[in-house]
């Protein structure tokens, strides 16, 4: 009698789900490839980097972007346009104080806390915190003239359903304030640009007032071609969409090492791709951050929708299954910049995405969508928390 061997690609022993990798090898759940992208897991209160997660396996990094250096980036973006603007226009009752409201997308987010911070450094009314609220008098130059500057308002965007960065919360929050502040307003500043344009809906919105937001949204730069949004930050959302998928495909193919951040990001890979965008690998945090840029009136055009990265060819390696999270399905950011991006250069990497969104409130939105693991042969995390990340190493456990 011939023997029939079966090869074994799932397997299931008291409970635990086993994968077949490379050559046949069986992966547990809790082996396998996870990439934290865009909320790096870390503490709302302290901003200290949650390590337990980051350290989880040695197949766990995190991909974003420089978060301080952003806010340093607005920061000098504001400041770069009122070196140069008309005192008389910019300071609209003559009062001598450039007064400023500000649109806080989450008070418990290292990036909302980095943007906070660069805008009030920049503006000097950066008083240690960045709670709403919490700033003291600073000045700035413009046009070779010195003015007081002082922080209206500054508040957390935060909608009737609990979500954060929320737009509909801003177009409210601007529309209070044109009316309680009127021409005491001078700017508005937001930390991103779901909310700058939030403000720009209010039906009483002053106008020529300078706005400026973050995140070079494909609305936000074309706002800036036609005169209504002042700046905005480009996070390079190719570079980090693209640089969270090589990241998993190089170990996916078995990198270690300083292979696993530097092929095709920094240096090409087997099949010569490489992202164009600089990143910057940081070791003791296991996270590679890509660098912003500031966008205004004088370079909008660069930035337009559907500029690709050309760095990033086809891939000859085997397809692979990624399960991949987003926060909130409704989040600016995301839905119209950074899935658009991930689906683009997946297929490029052979990698087939399967990607679950939560709503931006409850992390078991996600997680409890977070299921079937044993199907999958990597991981990508957006949580809805940045200190949830061990509720999904958890489940990677089993």
């Amino acid at each position: 009698m011939k023997k029939i061997l079966f090869p074994l690609c799932v397997l299931a022993v008291t409970g635990l789900v086993v994968s077949c990798g490379a050559g046949g090898k069986k992966v547990q759940n809790k082996d396998k490839p996870l990439v934290f992208f865009n909320r790096q897991p870390s503490d709302p209160v302290s901003g200290s980097i949650d390590m337990d997660s980051m350290n989880w396996n040695d197949k766990t990094y995190y991909v974003g972007f420089d978060a301080a250096g952003g806010g340093a980036v607005q920061g000098k973006l504001i400041t770069d346009y009122l070196a140069g603007a008309d005192p008389a226009k910019l300071d609209r009752n003559g009062d001598g104080t450039i007064g400023y409201v500000l649109c806080i997308g989450d008070v418990g987010h290292n990036d909302s806390k980095a943007r906070t911070e660069g805008i009030r450094k920049a503006l000097g009314t950066w008083n240690g915190t960045t709670n709403p609220g919490d700033a003291k008098e600073g000045s700035v130059t413009v046009s070779g003239k010195t003015f007081k500057v002082v922080e209206l308002e500054g508040k957390a965007m935060t909608g009737t359903d609990g979500s954060t960065w929320n737009a509909n919360a801003a177009t409210d929050a601007m529309t209070g304030w044109a009316t309680k502040f009127d021409k005491q307003i001078d700017m508005v500043v937001s930390n991103n640009d779901g909310m700058a344009m939030g403000c720009l809906q209010a039906s009483n919105y002053p106008a020529g007032v300078p706005i400026f937001g973050y995140d070079a949204n494909a609305d936000a730069i074309e706002a800036i071609g036609a005169g209504k949004l002042t700046g905005t930050v480009s996070q390079n959302v190719d570079a980090q969409a693209a640089g969270t998928l090589q990241v998993l495909r190089n170990l996916l193919d078995g990198l270690t090492g300083a292979d696993v951040y530097t092929k095709g990001i920094s240096e090409p890979d087997a099949n010569g791709n490489k992202i164009s965008a600089p990143i910057d690998y940081k070791a003791d945090s296991k996270a590679l951050l890509a660098q912003n840029s500031a966008v205004n009136a004088s370079n909008w055009q660069d930035y337009k929708a559907g500029n690709r990265d050309a760095g990033i060819k086809q891939s000859k390696a085997a397809e692979k299954k990624v399960e991949l999270t987003i926060y909130n399905s409704a989040d600016n950011f995301l839905s119209s910049s950074y899935v658009p991006a991930l689906n683009y250069y997946a297929p490029l990497l052979n990698l087939k995405l399967s990607i679950v969104q939560g709503d931006g409130q409850n992390e078991s939105s996600c997680l409890d969508k977070f299921t079937n693991l044993g199907n999958y042969d990597a991981y990508a995390i957006n949580m809805v928390k940045t200190n949830s990340g061990k509720d999904y190493t958890d489940k990677l456990k089993y």
